[in-house]
């Protein structure tokens, strides 16, 4: 009885594959249009101003509609509709960018991408908890990770690969994205959601659209200290964009930049499965704090380190702290919900690390225009090491 319930036929479900292989193209169309996104809206006439407020405005979207649509999602009882239409949503939008070149059309289709984010983030990890047990979450979120990670290894390339023979054909390369967006949604359709009681009984209440301040306030006790640590150290963890640019200040191109980004993903991507599969052994709470101390090892090697030798090795590290952390936190949180809350209390953390990304984005340039590099290192890895102190004493009756 035993092996049965183990084997990797019914851990990694059809539901499990299907979600992973939309997260995989739909990876690939995202990652093969970020590298060059500034690049195209200066192009069309955007200023860094302007791309600054834009980009801003799409992550607030996505990050305040995460919670709205994640609590929609438990009312309702369904998960594929919002899945459906959150990855359609963002396969459109993407070419529709090259389409009309108009700063407000621009505006709007991005803004339509993350808005596609927001809707399906909370059901799509609600569905992937709904396919596990507590026993298997750690496998299950990370092969997903995984597959999405690989879809991050495969879009830069192909952009590396259309430039070299395309240089600044930039619009081409957003039309071209149209390939594995229909990928996605032809994917989607055949995603099977189990049968599942709505949470609420008899009437269905309006939900507002600052649910997750709502469900911040009634939520348990173990999930508000357990948020409040992995929001902490979403507060100072700035976008991968301040790496990236020490490693262009040691005198890389940008190519060999790119490279080094799509060789993180792929570290990432490799690991992301095994690390699951070592948490569901060991336990999530161990895995995220190994992942954490990994994020402070690197962030304390950039600050000091010169050589690109040790900045590979401290991207290997990376790699693991990605693969340790992204799926591991969400797992951790489903196991510590009621079921029939899991896409709302996920759309919550969700949507509020969004906005604390945007944030610490925002802090880590103010320290290092003011400071220097190495103050906005050291400052972020002595939070994390808090963070890790922090979350060492948390304690639930859970598997966690």
């Amino acid at each position: 009885m035993q092996a049965h319930t183990n084997s990797p036929q019914k851990i990694i479900t059809n539901t499990v594959w299907i979600l992973s292989l939309v997260s995989l193209f739909n990876d690939l169309a995202s990652e093969m249009l970020i590298p060059v996104m500034p690049m195209f809206l200066q192009q069309v006439g955007f200023t860094v101003i302007a791309i600054g407020i834009l980009e801003g405005v799409a992550e607030a979207v996505a990050g305040l509609s995460k919670s709205y649509f994640g609590r929609q999602s438990d009312v309702m009882g369904k998960r594929l509709p919002f899945v459906q239409l959150g990855y359609a949503l963002s396969a459109i939008s993407k070419p529709l960018m090259a389409v009309f070149i108009f700063p407000l059309w621009i505006f709007f289709a991005r803004t339509m991408d993350r808005l596609g984010k927001g809707i399906r983030t909370a059901a799509r990890d609600a569905m992937l908890s709904d396919e596990a047990t507590p026993a298997t979450k750690g496998r299950v979120f990370g092969f997903n990770r995984s597959m999405d990670t690989f879809g991050a290894v495969l879009g830069p390339a192909i952009a590396l690969v259309f430039l070299y023979y395309y240089p600044g054909d930039y619009k081409r390369l957003f039309l071209w994205s149209i390939i594995p967006g229909i990928c996605v949604i032809l994917l989607t359709r055949f995603i099977k959601e189990k049968k599942k009681q709505a949470a609420i009984h008899s009437t269905k209440p309006r939900v507002s659209f600052f649910v997750f301040i709502h469900y911040w306030k009634s939520s348990t006790a173990a999930y508000k200290r357990l948020v409040a640590g992995l929001l902490l150290f979403a507060l100072f963890n700035s976008s991968d964009i301040f790496l990236l640019l020490k490693m262009k200040e040691q005198g890389l191109d940008d190519t060999e930049v790119l490279g080094i980004y799509i060789f993180y993903n792929l570290v990432f991507a490799v690991m992301a499965y095994p690390v699951g599969i070592l948490a569901d052994k060991i336990g999530l709470k161990k895995i995220f704090l190994l992942g954490l101390t990994a994020f402070a090892t690197v962030y304390i090697g950039f600050a000091f380190n010169n050589n690109l030798l040790i900045f590979f090795l401290l991207f290997v590290l990376y790699g693991f702290y990605a693969a340790a952390t992204d799926g591991i936190s969400k797992a951790w949180i489903t196991n510590i919900v009621d079921k029939n809350e899991t896409a709302t209390a996920i759309g919550t953390y969700t949507g509020f690390q969004s906005i604390c990304a945007l944030i610490a984005s925002s802090l880590c340039g103010l320290l290092w225009y003011n400071i220097g590099a190495m103050a906005t290192f050291l400052t972020t890895a002595v939070i994390t090491i808090i963070v890790i102190i922090y979350l060492s004493f948390y304690k639930r009756n859970a598997i966690s």
